[in-house]
């Protein structure tokens, strides 16, 4: 049991919540189990995901930022936190340029007051690069689909990886309308993905707008998921069904992505801080060996 205070920070990206706590002095750790009863609604704090500040592990970054899942499992990437933690890092220097280190990468962040532009990186389709547990040539729609197979409700979407895997269905209607709640489990512990897969519902709007509803792998339905918002700008981009600047409408708001030239996805969108407090005790007890 830890035997300190932990303060913490909660944030949220969009509505994508976060509880933030900054290790870098203190070293703290957390385990799975710790995780998942602070990120519990009910009994803990609550929040989508949980974030951990290291040391930077070099001189490009300014600070290593952990993720961890509402189910307590430890993720690659987060574009909505990275904003938060962008921010934080801002306020602490004094500049508006920083950069955030990841397990995918470190992310080049510009600050401007309450909205945050981050370098996301380059995304990658190759099948084995989702990874996906078979291969496929084309990855802009591979063949996978739930509901009647002469009927199906979902089909063919489209498979990216922007720090996490990412599957995007396309639909004519609102994506409102499609019970993500239902099929969202089932798509993303598809055997199709050995690392499990971020699911998102999308309507093309028109060539700069995209309409999206995201099942997060390890959370569940989110109000936002910044690297799902980067999968469907590029996914649709691919597909010609827009160009490469676009505006992505989530159920918390809108993120603008500019995919650039030199495939960089930048990723703008706002963030905000929601209050603070300590880590009570209880949730921190490691259950008996």
């Amino acid at each position: 049991m830890m035997t300190d205070q932990v303060p913490y920070l909660k944030m949220n990206g969009l509505g994508n919540d976060f509880v933030v706590v900054d290790a870098r002095a203190s070293g703290v750790r957390f385990s799975s189990d710790q995780v998942r009863r602070i990120a519990d609604r009910d009994s803990g704090i609550g929040c989508d995901q949980m974030i951990v500040l290291e040391p930077a592990p070099g001189a490009d970054a300014d600070v290593f930022m952990r993720i961890y899942n509402h189910d307590g499992g430890e993720v690659d990437a987060c574009g909505n936190a990275a904003r938060c933690v962008a921010a934080l890092v801002a306020k602490e220097t004094g500049r508006d340029a920083v950069s955030v280190a990841t397990n995918a990468g470190s992310l080049p962040s510009i600050v401007n007051g309450d909205s945050v532009s981050v370098d996301m990186g380059v995304p990658r389709f190759g099948w084995e690069d989702i990874p996906l547990a078979e291969e496929f040539a084309d990855t802009t729609g591979i063949e996978l689909q739930i509901g009647p197979i002469d009927a199906p409700v979902l089909h063919t979407p489209s498979v990216v990886n922007v720090g996490n895997p990412h599957a995007v269905f396309w639909v004519k209607d609102d994506p409102e309308t499609y019970d993500l709640h239902l099929f969202g489990p089932l798509l993303e512990n598809h055997p199709i993905f050995p690392e499990r897969a971020n699911i998102s519902v999308a309507q093309v709007i028109d060539v700069t707008r995209i309409k999206v509803r995201v099942w997060e792998r390890g959370v569940g339905l989110t109000r936002a998921c910044g690297t799902a918002a980067c999968a469907v700008a590029v996914a649709a981009a691919r597909k010609g069904l827009t160009g490469r600047e676009v505006t992505i409408e989530l159920p918390g708001g809108p993120l603008a992505l500019n995919w650039r030239d030199d495939d960089h996805i930048i990723m703008t969108g706002p963030w905000a801080e929601d209050g603070e407090g300590v880590l009570p005790e209880d949730l921190l007890v490691e259950p008996a060996a």
